[in-house]
């Protein structure tokens, strides 16, 4: 679209108190009234009109569209202290009528980034609301009002501190002495660790039920031939691992008894399952168990190859079988040996007629729409949109298209023929939507942060204020940005403590994973709600299975792929795995089909 040249844009202060200030910035064609009138702008500002405040009895402008909030931090140049001052800053949009939901979402997600660029972010009031008035004016003809509402906070020794991918950095864009990186990191970079007894028990437990060799930890974490002993030593003695014939393994303690075979003997057809989970990591599988009564659980260990774990047991009146996926990840050995235990997993189990894939994920963020947010902590089921459309996307590769000026996607996807878990799981959403706090998942929560209080790994929620929320706005600069909110009186505000089930698609692929900004377009672009880290070799095999019944259900654990987020893993996975529970409950009961 066009710039819109002649529509003048004009702005009017309509609230004033000690510590806020309210502006609201319109397009019009002519300006109504003369009288009301402070300033009239020429030159390069030509069609910029300042009003005189407005009176208490001006027109509401009606609920925006979408509402965006962040944070700045200002100095007072003129103190000779380094004081500064934290502000809120929200904006309100207003769109003209042509513009679809979508397209204003892009819409704004673009004009904020260009409003909050580094190299010209506005040093003062006066500089950041003309450059809001321009942009309307030369780019952005679409919107049609914006209010920018102003609000002091406190004062602060300091910008706060940002932890990203392992690296400290200061949120240099919400400061106005901002220093931007000549180059845009990786977000798969990571500095090698120091050794350490979490480290190394997190190394463990990632190739369970495999073994790990002293070699392959070394490759993980940084430190002396001395250290690494002495602190694997100190894991053995408090029975957390043990050594095994070429390496070492998670010692499972939450099991009664782990049956260590070189064959699965042989199940009964009455105690067949019919339902199979799939975990990658080993509090995934913990979670899940807790779920899990009259358990069961053999390790079928090889010296070469790939080992597997089946965990059986009843949820209700289903016989399930639990297995943990021995590598996750985009690397071709990983994506092999996830394809293999699966096809190994139905082939073995051949009555499993659903398959879940219970785990962590990583939300994807909706800054103006608090509908679609997700946020750490949630669950997200995976589910087309509609009919004959895709529940789990793999992206191969992103192209840039210079002729058409667009950008191409490579995509596998994939959409069970029989969605009845999708079904359970949008009935069940809808029956506690208005009062959450009587979901019974939440009690198997409870149930199983209980069961799993002895473990190494903590399975309580994280503080509510570690949910931070970051736009990436380019060259490695990050902004703060607040979680969107319900209206007030809205029947889906949430609840504390609660998590939002959430129903879309899931998708991987490193190529769209990697950076935040390929995320959020890919997103937009094919209406996903959660990443997660490479899955596409597990669902091809149970594609190629015949298996006509399965789905994703991922706790939110960052906003990447779920496997930045450390501190969120656990609770997130405990939540993915209640919900599974409560789905499997309300699936048909399978003696219906026996008799």
């Amino acid at each position: 679209m066009a710039a819109a040249y002649g529509d003048k844009i004009v702005l009017t202060p309509t609230k004033k108190s000690k510590r806020s200030t309210t502006l609201l910035m319109e397009r019009v064609l002519q300006q109504a009234d003369e009288s009301k009138v402070l300033h009239v702008a020429g030159g390069d500002h030509k069609g910029i009109i300042i009003n005189k405040e407005a009176n208490k009895n001006a027109q509401e402008v009606g609920p925006p569209h979408l509402v965006l909030q962040f944070k700045v931090f200002l100095q007072d140049q003129s103190r000779s202290d380094t004081l500064l001052t934290q502000e809120n800053r929200m904006l309100r949009f207003w769109y003209i009528d042509a513009i679809e939901k979508t397209e204003q979402m892009k819409n704004a997600h673009e004009f904020f980034k260009d409003l909050v660029k580094p190299d010209d972010f506005p040093r003062d009031y006066v500089g950041f609301i003309k450059k809001i008035m321009k942009m309307m004016q030369l780019r952005y003809p679409e919107i049609r009002k914006i209010e920018c509402e102003m609000t002091q906070l406190e004062e602060m020794v300091m910008a706060p501190i940002t932890p990203r991918d392992g690296l400290t950095v200061v949120e240099t864009i919400i400061t106005t002495a901002t220093q931007p990186l000549d180059e845009e990191p990786k977000e798969d970079f990571h500095f090698p660790e120091p050794v350490t007894e979490q480290r190394l028990l997190e190394l463990v437990e990632h190739a369970y039920p495999n073994t790990i060799s002293f070699n392959e930890l070394k490759k993980g974490v940084t430190g002396t031939d001395d250290e690494f002993t002495e602190l694997l030593e100190e894991l053995e003695r408090r029975n957390l691992i043990k050594q095994m014939e070429h390496g070492f393994m998670r010692v499972v303690q939450f099991d009664t008894e782990v049956k260590m075979v070189k064959q699965m003997p042989k199940v009964s057809q009455i105690d067949q399952p019919t339902i199979a989970i799939i975990t990658a990591l080993y509090p995934e599988k913990l979670a899940v168990d807790t779920m899990i009564s009259n358990q069961q659980t053999f390790v079928r260990y090889k010296t070469e190859g790939e080992s597997n774990v089946y965990t059986l047991g009843d949820i209700g009146a289903h016989r399930v079988v639990s297995t943990k996926l021995p590598a996750v990840g985009h690397t071709r050995s990983a994506m092999i040996a996830g394809g293999n235990t699966t096809t190994r997993l139905l082939g073995t189990f051949q009555k499993v007629e659903y398959v879940f894939l219970v785990g962590v994920g990583g939300g994807v963020p909706h800054y103006t729409d608090h509908k679609k947010h997700v946020r750490l902590g949630d669950i997200v089921v995976s589910a087309p949109e509609g009919l004959n459309t895709p529940m789990y996307i793999y992206c191969d590769e992103r192209r840039e298209n210079s002729d058409a000026g667009s950008v191409e996607w490579d995509t596998k996807t994939w959409c069970p023929a029989n969605l009845v878990i999708q079904s359970i799981a949008q009935e069940l959403n809808d029956r506690y939507r208005a009062q959450p706090e009587e979901a019974p998942w939440l009690e198997y929560m409870r149930d199983g942060a209980k069961m799993l209080e002895s473990q190494e790994t903590n399975f309580k929620k994280p503080a509510e204020d570690l949910d931070k929320l970051y736009m990436n706005i380019g060259h490695g600069n990050l902004i703060e940005v607040a979680h969107p909110t319900a209206p007030e009186g809205d029947p889906d505000a949430r609840r504390p403590d609660i998590p939002v089930i959430h129903l879309g698609r899931v998708t991987s692929g490193h190529s769209v994973v990697k950076d935040e900004q390929t995320r959020q377009a890919f997103a937009i672009t094919a209406g996903v709600s959660a990443y997660d880290a490479d899955f596409d070799a597990v669902t091809e095999s149970i594609y190629g299975s015949r298996i006509d019944s399965y789905a994703f259900i991922r706790g939110i654990a960052d906003y990447v792929n779920g496997t930045r987020g450390k501190e969120w893993q656990p609770y997130s996975a405990l939540a993915a795995a209640a919900f599974m529970k409560e789905i499997i409950l309300h699936l048909p009961d399978p003696s219906a089909d026996d008799g």
